[in-house]
């Protein structure tokens, strides 16, 4: 019993670490032979570790509707008006980071709410919805900075979070906050009887509508945090129209499924962080040998296909190695 258990202990830690560990060793491996150092300075630690929360945190909101069967193409313009808010507000009254965090995430999480209010009071499938309000949120920061985004690089009050602490602080918090709140409260347990079975749930007495729009609300303040990252590492916010926010929102599709297939092995949640993580080597990678933008979306691309042919066919592919075991097997047993 105790063997029994150690393999399973054991299993349970290969299949959590495997493909983030394989994935640095490659990366290494990859840079080495470019005759590039991987990790060599703070700047490479920091563009890791900021990559990884961003990521993580768009998991996050992407998989709350996602998991339920409602696509929202709008993380991406909630992320673009909550940072330009909060932005806007700091630049204007003279207030520091953290008072641009916070009205990053309120500004996110209204946002956010207001979406998942129009989502169920319109009644129309998610996607359409979801489009019309990426949109709107788009036209509104437009119009907000008159088309010129806003700029604050010279401003040290509102540049000075980019650090590694501060990352793994956000990567922790986020983390803890995501996993207290979907598997110790309440809501969290209606989240996850709505999704093993909505029509009994709701037959039980679970609000769906009020579920719904809470998700959205603490999706949009993930999002929130998110926009802040990127405007506090760059001091300028730039302008998408035309659905030319959507793009913040595929970063986190490689991550997820990669977290779903590690959350087999441990929480989900950990798993969406491995994912994260996972994907951070590799933009990483990209960064230190310089790899142009386009080739980066093609590799990406390819890895996710590739990896979601394998969650497609894993049983095929797991017979076919037993079987292939079980010929080695009995061929030595012939001999």
């Amino acid at each position: 019993m105790k063997s029994k258990g150690r393999n399973s202990i054991l299993k349970k830690i290969i299949g959590t670490l495997c493909i983030p560990v394989v994935t640095l060793l490659v990366m290494i491996l990859l840079c080495q032979r470019n005759g590039v150092v991987f990790f060599e300075s703070e700047r490479n630690w920091i563009l890791f570790f900021r990559a990884t929360a961003t990521v993580m945190l768009t998991t996050f909101a992407l998989s709350l509707n996602l998991n339920s069967g409602r696509f929202d193409f709008s993380i991406g313009a909630i992320s673009l008006l909550s940072s330009v808010i909060s932005a806007s507000i700091c630049s204007s009254h003279g207030l520091s980071t953290p008072y641009m965090l916070v009205i990053s995430i309120v500004s996110g999480a209204l946002l956010g709410l207001i979406s998942g209010a129009i989502y169920v009071i319109v009644k129309l499938p998610p996607i359409i919805v979801s489009l019309g309000v990426t949109l709107f949120y788009e036209g509104m920061a437009f119009a907000l900075t008159d088309g010129y985004g806003v700029s604050f690089v010279a401003n040290k009050e509102l540049t000075s979070f980019p650090g590694v602490l501060n990352y793994v602080l956000v990567i922790v918090i986020g983390l803890v906050l995501f996993i207290a709140i979907f598997d110790y409260t309440q809501f969290g347990y209606e989240y996850k009887s709505l999704l093993s079975g909505q029509k009994v749930s709701v037959n039980t007495g679970i609000h769906e509508v009020s579920n719904a729009v809470i998700c959205y609300t603490i999706a949009g303040g993930f999002m929130g945090v998110v926009g802040f990252i990127s405007a506090s590492n760059t001091g300028n916010i730039q302008m998408s129209l035309n659905f030319g926010s959507i793009g913040v929102m595929f970063t986190a599709f490689l991550p997820m499924f990669i977290g779903g297939f590690i959350g087999r092995f441990c929480n989900e949640k950990i798993g969406y962080l491995l994912g994260a993580v996972t994907t951070a080597f590799i933009s990483l990678m990209y960064a230190r040998l310089n790899v142009d933008a386009s080739i980066q979306q093609i590799v990406t691309a390819v890895i996710l296909v590739l990896f979601l042919i394998y969650l497609n066919n894993e049983n095929k592919v797991i017979e076919l190695v037993m079987l292939k075991k079980q010929l080695k097997k009995k061929r030595q047993e012939d001999n």
